[in-house]
């Protein structure tokens, strides 16, 4: 049975809204967390912009001719099904084991995701129709661009399940941050956490390349010893 998407508090979005996926990266490291950011997660089109969302998991496997075909696209377990369970504000993750001569979705599917107001989708393989798929103002994140459809590559089984993406491991409800440099994923039970650490240390990096304009030097700087601390501490009051 499918899982269902939670609401994602919007407090938790404003302030992921303003963490770069670096100093997600850097504050999930410090969690013990190392395999966090989706290989192949590029953006399809520059200055796209930084969002936050639920994980909304679509599977893919390896073609098999008695599945894969154009038929298989009315199925009931099909993308086409998926789709209408997306809800508005997720992020759509789509497992497609770095294949890059298949594009997953063109144009018309891309374009039932934005009507859906999903808000953007995410995968380690490609699309095709990539004018099309532009054309949509969809947000993409993927490998690039295949002319051939997804059956030529893969077959569809599953959505809202464990999915591995650009070899991270993705769960239903998972949080997913994406900018310029790919997408990262938080575990929901991390979520409250490493929103927090992730503010305190973007606060602080702000502070630190403040100092770094003004000429200070790098050493007991970045990372601050107990001298800077106190004067990070200090401008955080006085602000």
């Amino acid at each position: 049975m499918a899982v269902e998407v939670q609401t994602l508090d919007p407090k938790i979005v404003e302030t992921l809204s303003g963490i770069s996926t670096a100093t997600l990266t850097t504050v999930l490291l410090k969690k013990g967390l190392r395999n966090v950011w989706m290989r192949g997660t590029k953006p399809l089109r520059a200055g796209q912009p930084r969002l936050v969302g639920r994980a909304f998991t679509l599977r893919f496997v390896p073609a098999r001719e008695d599945l894969a075909t154009p038929e298989s696209w009315s199925s009931p377990i099909s993308t086409r099904s998926a789709f209408e369970a997306m809800p508005e504000g997720c992020i759509v993750v789509a497992d497609a084991m770095g294949v890059t001569d298949a594009g997953i979705f063109g144009d018309i599917l891309c374009a039932r995701m934005a009507k859906r107001n999903v808000a953007g989708l995410v995968t380690d393989g490609v699309v095709r129709d990539g004018a099309g798929v532009l054309g949509t103002g969809l947000p993409v994140w993927c490998q690039g661009n295949a002319a051939p459809p997804s059956v030529a590559g893969l077959t569809f089984v599953s959505w809202q399940e464990p999915v591995g993406c650009g070899g991270v491991a993705v769960f239903p409800n998972d949080v997913v941050v994406v900018d310029d440099d790919g997408a990262v994923l938080i575990p929901q039970a991390l979520l409250d956490t490493v929103a927090g650490l992730a503010a305190e240390q973007e606060a602080q990096e702000s502070w630190i390349m403040g100092e770094v304009e003004n000429g200070a030097s790098l050493p007991g700087l970045y990372p601050p010893n107990a001298e800077n601390k106190a004067r990070y501490e200090a401008s955080r009051k006085k602000s």
